[in-house]
């Protein structure tokens, strides 16, 4: 009998690991559902972060989700099936809005003398054309309207005298090439008074970006007074690299991000790149122009150049919501028959804003999700209690 009682109990032992170990097996464990990596065999928070952990099954070994119509319609998951075809992106290149030297004059004296009355007295003011800017006094001038005069009496004593005729037209024209217009000979010639001062208008409407004379200064001929600027127009510059030069050529059309008003892109035609490298650098300058509608951006403002580049040829694309990153690389989600999501990892080539280029993971023809792809993401930590990547082999 008590041979007979050693068995029952040795079977009896065997059982009970068994039953301790399916016992273990059916035990329910707990996850963050923002920090997989915390697993707890009860409820309670997460250490991390103090959400409320969730349950999940961690014997559940399928990769895959599925789903109902009525979850997929309520999280918004829709599809597409991926195909070949190029493309675009933009090079980023740093840039600055600067003055258009076509659009600037140079004010100087057409007489050496005194400035004997400056109009405009600080830089900044915006000025018109014909606005008078200065009024000087020259001796050299007042010479040149007596030796006129002279001229001018000389002819009407001897009138039939080709001379004099001669000596009177070449006095009148040093008088126009000091800028004494016919109404001021006209007038010299009846008040028979010579006017040593003569006051210059603006040639060109601008503004006075520099002045380099005040008043009571003597200037020579030629000399500078001011200098005025039209900003209705300015030169975008750019610098690259004589690398990412060899993408541009004149005549190419340009996106120009200025900062302050990035919902107002403009275009620009590239009309300049200089083969010259930069004194001290290794860039090279492009250039082009753009309109500037009421003188709102200055000179100097930093902008951004967006220069399209192309694929080489045709590449497998998606939105680039569809694509998800984090710690463990980089996945889309496939969608299978009857509601089933299952995540795959990737590699990811060129990227614009709205597309990235996918270089490994899919072929054409694969169905991929494009909205609703964090949510299944979430979806699957709050199920598995692990990030659908992990355990998966790097690409």
């Amino acid at each position: 009998m008590a041979v007979a009682f050693v068995p029952a109990v040795f079977f009896a032992a065997c059982k009970e690991p068994g039953k301790k170990q399916v016992a273990e097996e059916k035990k329910q464990t707990y996850t963050c559902p923002m920090h997989p990596q915390i697993v707890q065999d009860k409820p309670g928070t997460c250490p991390i972060c103090g959400m409320d952990l969730v349950p999940f099954d961690k014997n559940n070994k399928d990769a895959s989700l599925t789903l109902s119509e009525s979850q997929i319609a309520l999280a918004n998951i829709t599809t597409m099936v991926v195909g070949s075809g190029a493309l675009s992106n933009f090079k980023q290149l740093n840039g600055r809005l600067v003055t258009d030297p076509e659009k600037s004059a140079v004010i100087s004296s057409r007489v050496p003398g005194r400035i004997e009355v400056l109009y405009i007295k600080e830089t900044g003011v915006k000025v018109n054309k014909g606005q008078p800017l200065y009024k000087i006094y020259s001796e050299q001038l007042a010479s040149l309207q007596q030796e006129y005069l002279l001229a001018v009496a000389q002819t009407r004593q001897f009138p039939d005298d080709t001379r004099f005729q001669q000596i009177e037209k070449a006095a009148r024209q040093k008088l126009v090439l000091y800028d004494q217009s016919d109404a001021e000979i006209n007038h010299l010639v009846q008040s028979q008074k010579v006017n040593p001062y003569v006051t210059y208008p603006a040639t060109v409407s601008g503004v006075v970006s520099e002045l380099t004379a005040s008043e009571g200064q003597y200037v020579a001929e030629g000399g500078a007074v001011m200098r005025l600027e039209g900003y209705n127009q300015l030169w975008v510059e750019a610098d690259v690299y004589p690398a990412e030069a060899s993408a541009i050529h004149i005549g190419q059309s340009v996106k120009v991000i200025i900062a302050g008003w990035e919902n107002e892109p403009q275009t620009m035609t590239v009309q300049f790149v200089n083969p010259v490298l930069q004194s001290g650098s290794q860039l090279m300058q492009i250039r082009g122009s753009i309109t500037n509608p009421g003188d709102r951006w200055q000179p100097g403002l930093q902008v951004n150049i967006l220069l399209p580049v192309k694929s080489k040829g045709d590449v497998l694309s998606l939105p680039v919501n569809a694509v998800i990153r984090d710690g463990k690389g980089t996945h889309v989600w496939i969608g299978k028959a009857r509601g089933k999501f299952e995540p795959r990892m990737v590699k990811t080539g060129m990227e614009n804003f709205d597309a990235v280029e996918i270089t490994d993971g899919l072929k054409a023809g694969d169905t991929v999700v494009i909205t609703g792809t964090y949510l299944l993401y979430s979806e699957y930590i709050l199920k598995k209690g692990a990030d659908p990547m992990a355990g998966m082999p790097g690409m």
